[in-house]
Protein backbone atom coordinates (compact mmCIF):
# COMPACT_ATOMS: atom_id res chain seq x y z
CA UNK A 1 0.00 0.00 0.00
CA UNK A 2 2.66 2.50 0.92
CA UNK A 3 4.76 2.02 -2.35
CA UNK A 4 1.43 2.80 -4.32
CA UNK A 5 1.08 6.04 -2.27
CA UNK A 6 4.35 7.02 -3.13
CA UNK A 7 3.71 6.30 -6.90
CA UNK A 8 0.93 8.25 -7.00
CA UNK A 9 2.71 11.19 -5.34
CA UNK A 10 5.64 10.99 -7.62
CA UNK A 11 3.00 10.55 -10.58
CA UNK A 12 1.51 14.07 -9.48
CA UNK A 13 4.61 15.50 -8.70
CA UNK A 14 6.21 14.97 -12.21
CA UNK A 15 2.49 15.59 -14.12
CA UNK A 16 1.69 19.14 -12.35
CA UNK A 17 5.00 20.12 -14.55
CA UNK A 18 4.67 18.52 -17.52
CA UNK A 19 1.67 19.46 -17.70
CA UNK A 20 2.56 23.39 -17.65
CA UNK A 21 4.79 22.95 -20.15
CA UNK A 22 3.12 21.30 -22.81
CA UNK A 23 -0.34 23.39 -21.82
CA UNK A 24 1.42 27.00 -21.99
CA UNK A 25 2.55 28.20 -25.19
CA UNK A 26 6.10 29.72 -25.79
CA UNK A 27 5.90 33.14 -27.37
CA UNK A 28 8.91 33.06 -29.03
CA UNK A 29 9.11 29.54 -30.49
CA UNK A 30 10.50 28.97 -33.61
CA UNK A 31 10.08 26.08 -36.26
CA UNK A 32 12.85 24.69 -38.23
CA UNK A 33 11.97 22.21 -40.84
CA UNK A 34 15.28 19.84 -40.79
CA UNK A 35 14.19 17.21 -42.89
CA UNK A 36 10.93 16.32 -44.28
CA UNK A 37 9.80 14.54 -41.35
CA UNK A 38 11.51 15.86 -38.25
CA UNK A 39 11.01 19.11 -37.00
CA UNK A 40 13.03 21.33 -34.01
CA UNK A 41 11.42 23.74 -32.52
CA UNK A 42 14.19 26.42 -30.79
CA UNK A 43 12.68 27.72 -27.06
CA UNK A 44 16.00 28.56 -24.89
CA UNK A 45 15.00 26.29 -22.30
CA UNK A 46 13.83 23.11 -23.69
CA UNK A 47 14.72 20.82 -26.56
CA UNK A 48 11.54 20.37 -28.28
CA UNK A 49 11.83 17.94 -30.97
CA UNK A 50 9.76 16.35 -33.62
CA UNK A 51 9.37 12.99 -35.43
CA UNK A 52 7.16 10.70 -37.27
CA UNK A 53 6.18 7.77 -35.42
CA UNK A 54 3.97 6.76 -33.14
CA UNK A 55 5.14 6.48 -29.19
CA UNK A 56 5.89 3.04 -28.67
CA UNK A 57 8.56 3.08 -31.75
CA UNK A 58 10.03 6.37 -30.34
CA UNK A 59 9.27 6.00 -26.91
CA UNK A 60 11.54 2.20 -26.97
CA UNK A 61 14.69 3.95 -29.25
CA UNK A 62 15.30 6.48 -26.55
CA UNK A 63 14.90 4.67 -23.41
CA UNK A 64 17.22 2.02 -25.15
CA UNK A 65 19.48 4.48 -26.69
CA UNK A 66 19.78 5.63 -22.66
CA UNK A 67 20.09 2.69 -20.99
CA UNK A 68 22.80 1.75 -23.41
CA UNK A 69 24.87 5.56 -22.54
CA UNK A 70 25.43 4.27 -18.79
CA UNK A 71 21.78 6.78 -18.23
CA UNK A 72 19.32 4.63 -16.36
CA UNK A 73 15.90 4.58 -16.47
CA UNK A 74 14.34 4.63 -12.97
CA UNK A 75 10.53 5.73 -13.28
CA UNK A 76 8.25 5.73 -16.00
CA UNK A 77 4.66 7.86 -15.58
CA UNK A 78 2.83 7.48 -18.18
CA UNK A 79 0.72 10.54 -17.73
CA UNK A 80 -1.47 10.12 -20.56
CA UNK A 81 -3.38 7.80 -18.76
CA UNK A 82 -3.24 9.68 -15.39
CA UNK A 83 -4.81 12.33 -16.92
CA UNK A 84 -7.46 10.30 -18.83
CA UNK A 85 -8.97 9.32 -15.35
CA UNK A 86 -10.28 12.81 -15.20
CA UNK A 87 -11.84 13.20 -18.12
CA UNK A 88 -15.62 12.96 -16.83
CA UNK A 89 -14.08 15.22 -13.98
CA UNK A 90 -12.96 18.08 -16.20
CA UNK A 91 -15.01 17.22 -19.30
CA UNK A 92 -14.64 19.96 -22.33
CA UNK A 93 -11.65 21.00 -20.25
CA UNK A 94 -9.53 17.88 -20.99
CA UNK A 95 -7.28 17.03 -23.72
CA UNK A 96 -8.16 19.63 -26.09
CA UNK A 97 -5.30 19.61 -28.20
CA UNK A 98 -6.25 15.88 -28.93
CA UNK A 99 -3.04 14.73 -27.84
CA UNK A 100 -2.88 10.69 -28.19
CA UNK A 101 -0.32 9.86 -25.50
CA UNK A 102 1.84 11.28 -23.30
CA UNK A 103 4.81 8.97 -21.51
CA UNK A 104 8.26 10.54 -19.58
CA UNK A 105 10.70 9.09 -18.46
CA UNK A 106 12.77 9.56 -15.22
CA UNK A 107 16.68 9.19 -15.53
CA UNK A 108 19.81 9.72 -13.99
CA UNK A 109 23.72 9.27 -14.56
CA UNK A 110 25.92 9.01 -11.58
CA UNK A 111 29.18 10.26 -12.78
CA UNK A 112 27.37 13.48 -14.16
CA UNK A 113 25.33 13.47 -10.46
CA UNK A 114 28.29 13.35 -8.22
CA UNK A 115 30.23 16.06 -10.91
CA UNK A 116 27.77 18.59 -10.36
CA UNK A 117 26.79 17.99 -6.44
CA UNK A 118 30.78 18.66 -5.99
CA UNK A 119 30.48 22.19 -7.73
CA UNK A 120 27.23 23.19 -6.71
CA UNK A 121 24.86 21.16 -4.49
CA UNK A 122 21.87 23.56 -5.90
CA UNK A 123 22.25 22.41 -8.92
CA UNK A 124 20.52 18.67 -7.88
CA UNK A 125 17.64 20.12 -8.48
CA UNK A 126 18.02 18.97 -11.81
CA UNK A 127 18.16 15.49 -10.91
CA UNK A 128 16.77 13.25 -11.72
CA UNK A 129 16.45 14.13 -15.69
CA UNK A 130 13.32 13.71 -17.79
CA UNK A 131 12.38 13.39 -20.87
CA UNK A 132 8.60 13.48 -21.60
CA UNK A 133 6.72 12.50 -25.18
CA UNK A 134 3.40 13.17 -26.50
CA UNK A 135 1.94 11.86 -29.69
CA UNK A 136 -0.49 13.69 -32.14
CA UNK A 137 -1.70 12.99 -35.07
CA UNK A 138 1.14 10.08 -36.28
CA UNK A 139 3.71 12.57 -34.77
CA UNK A 140 6.07 12.14 -31.29
CA UNK A 141 7.29 14.84 -30.09
CA UNK A 142 10.26 14.94 -27.51
CA UNK A 143 10.43 17.47 -24.82
CA UNK A 144 14.04 17.56 -22.41
CA UNK A 145 14.65 20.88 -20.07
CA UNK A 146 18.28 21.82 -21.06
CA UNK A 147 20.47 21.83 -17.61
CA UNK A 148 22.94 24.07 -19.52
CA UNK A 149 20.36 26.97 -19.86
CA UNK A 150 19.32 26.24 -16.16
CA UNK A 151 22.20 26.58 -14.93
CA UNK A 152 23.70 29.39 -16.62
CA UNK A 153 24.34 31.38 -13.33
CA UNK A 154 25.83 28.19 -11.72
CA UNK A 155 29.36 27.35 -11.09
CA UNK A 156 28.45 23.68 -12.62
CA UNK A 157 27.26 25.09 -16.26
CA UNK A 158 30.06 23.83 -17.81
CA UNK A 159 29.45 19.90 -16.35
CA UNK A 160 25.46 20.77 -17.23
CA UNK A 161 26.43 21.82 -20.80
CA UNK A 162 28.03 18.60 -21.50
CA UNK A 163 25.54 16.73 -19.63
CA UNK A 164 22.83 18.56 -22.15
CA UNK A 165 24.78 17.88 -24.99
CA UNK A 166 24.98 14.19 -24.35
CA UNK A 167 21.78 13.97 -23.61
CA UNK A 168 20.60 15.22 -26.56
CA UNK A 169 23.25 13.40 -28.59
CA UNK A 170 21.93 10.34 -27.53
CA UNK A 171 17.97 11.11 -28.29
CA UNK A 172 19.43 12.43 -31.57
CA UNK A 173 21.10 9.14 -32.43
CA UNK A 174 18.19 7.16 -31.26
CA UNK A 175 15.77 8.85 -33.75
CA UNK A 176 18.04 8.92 -36.44
CA UNK A 177 16.86 6.36 -38.68
CA UNK A 178 12.74 7.10 -37.74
Amino acid sequence: MRCYKVFKLLSILFLIPMTTLLAEPVKQSITVQEKSTNTLRLNPLIYDRTVSGEMDDVYKNIFTALENNSYFVIFEPNIGKTLSHFAKRWGDDYNKNKLKSIRSMVFCNSWYTNKISNIDPSMLALCPLRITLYTKEKQTHILFVRPGKIAETSKAQKVAKELEDDVIRTIEVAIANM
